[in-house]
């Protein structure tokens, strides 16, 4: 998922070279981003990247349901169908039917950029950050579901090169006007 901050202002990092430098801000975004399988237990971590005006992370939902096994077990986070819609993992397994498994991912973005941006407006007050206009965050995020391993390697990828491509991006304010994508 990508998660931008209202009207692109960089108020996260710089990237310098192929690192990203990031602000207090940015390693509380961070921080809030590292909590979420505290909040959620169904949710797994895997890349992740701050950059100054965006976040890119990939969110693994776990199928926590207890299964016919003794004791109840946790099934991994598998690439492919989501866990409420995909057939039981083991046989004799109980099925799904079509029930959430944890909290739905809008509801954990939301969780997020709440705590985020109150953190965030505690950092304005306390350590003179820079103010932002209304909301931290843009209204929405961009998701999208990852079914194949050498599609999570593709975005594991991207994720990480993201910092490298930064003097690319047509929202970088520092990016010059006459620098081809």
């Amino acid at each position: 998922m990508t998660v931008c901050v209202r009207h692109r202002l960089c108020l996260l990092g710089d990237v310098e070279g192929d690192v990203v430098r990031l602000t207090p801000a940015g390693r509380m975004v961070e921080a809030w981003w590292h909590h979420l399988p505290h909040k959620f237990s169904h949710l797994c971590l895997d890349a992740f990247v701050v950059m100054p005006h965006h976040i890119h992370g990939i969110v693994g939902i776990m199928d926590t349901r207890p299964t016919t096994v003794s004791p109840p077990t946790t099934i991994p986070p598998t690439v492919g169908a989501d866990p409420r819609v995909r057939p039981p993992s083991e046989p004799g397994a109980i099925p799904h039917q079509g029930a959430h498994v944890g909290a739905p991912l809008p509801t954990v973005v939301q969780w997020w950029k709440t705590m985020t941006t109150n953190a965030y407006i505690r950092g304005v007050r306390a350590a003179g950050w820079p103010p932002f206009d209304g909301q931290l965050w843009q209204r929405n995020y961009w998701e999208r579901i990852i079914r194949t391993p050498r599609e999570l390697d593709l975005t594991r990828r991207y994720i990480a090169g993201n910092p490298l491509r930064w003097h690319l991006d047509p929202m970088n304010p520092g990016r010059p006007q006459n620098q081809p994508e």
